[in-house]
């Protein structure tokens, strides 16, 4: 579904050339829930953008379902850190905004967006603007419209991280439903251990800039997850443990990267 081929990505910095990735190659199944892990400034999100096609590779190529990713895709959707809803619009209509910008017919869509809120517990709320919605409840909204046009690929950079640790918890199991109901290819960016294993089939764990694979982790706890759960507890544990020792090189001083 995705490859990454040799990508590396440098940016024009003030002191000079800063160097953002280099010679990533990762296979990304069909389906399959990669987490992305890694210090700060090692290139994560720049990874996403670089799969969305917001931003060009400076070597190397990225493929989704074989084709050169060159700009952004309408079946590729991505999920940023804050929801970004329209004040002005009821969720109904914020759920069915890409259904305007990419010219689909709305009365098609528009059963599916119901069916997406009452999957993400937010039936009954379609007609509320998004300062009657909690965080949690906006960032639901936010999920429904990148999954409106069924979306072969989600990039999701730290969806969560804005949240307090109830609604992240909480979201994580809502995130995991989803994933398990459409079964769309999910690239899940995120600085927690915890939820890297409690969502993602492998953890792709970046080094320090430039950022480059250090490790692949296969995560095989059953799924549905939950840190509640004993059976599970321990498996968490155990993969979080190895994880932690992955990134216990200390990073050094660096520039923050896009």
């Amino acid at each position: 579904m995705i490859r990454l081929s040799g990508v590396s990505r440098s940016f024009d910095g003030r002191s000079g050339r800063v160097e953002a990735l280099r010679g990533i190659d990762l296979d990304i199944a069909d389906g399959e829930f990669v987490a992305v892990l890694g210090r700060s400034g090692c290139g994560k999100s720049t990874l996403l953008r670089l799969i969305a096609g917001l931003l060009p590779v400076t070597a190397g190529e990225v493929t989704v379902a074989d084709a050169p990713v060159a700009h952004p895709r309408p079946d590729v959707a991505m999920l940023f850190q804050r929801p970004a809803l329209l004040p002005w619009r009821t969720v109904l209509d914020n759920v069915l905004l890409p259904v305007e910008i990419f010219g689909w017919k709305r009365a098609q869509h528009r059963e599916r967006a119901r069916q997406l809120l009452k999957l993400t517990g937010l039936a009954g709320f379609e007609k509320r603007l998004p300062h009657e919605l909690s965080g949690g409840m906006q960032q639901r909204v936010s999920l429904c419209r990148s999954l409106i046009g069924e979306p072969r690929v989600m990039l999701m950079d730290e969806p969560f991280s804005a949240l307090d640790a109830l609604t992240r918890e909480e979201l994580s199991g809502e995130l995991q439903r989803v994933h398990m109901e459409t079964s769309a290819t999910v690239v899940f960016v995120t600085h927690s251990i915890e939820e890297a294993v409690l969502l993602a089939d492998r953890v792709v764990v970046l080094s320090p800039r430039p950022g480059r694979i250090r490790d692949i982790v296969d995560v095989s706890i059953p799924r549905p997850r939950t840190l509640g759960r004993n059976a599970h507890l321990a498996d968490v544990a155990r993969v979080s443990a190895d994880l932690h020792e992955l990134l216990a090189e200390k990073e050094p001083a660096s520039v923050e990267v896009p």
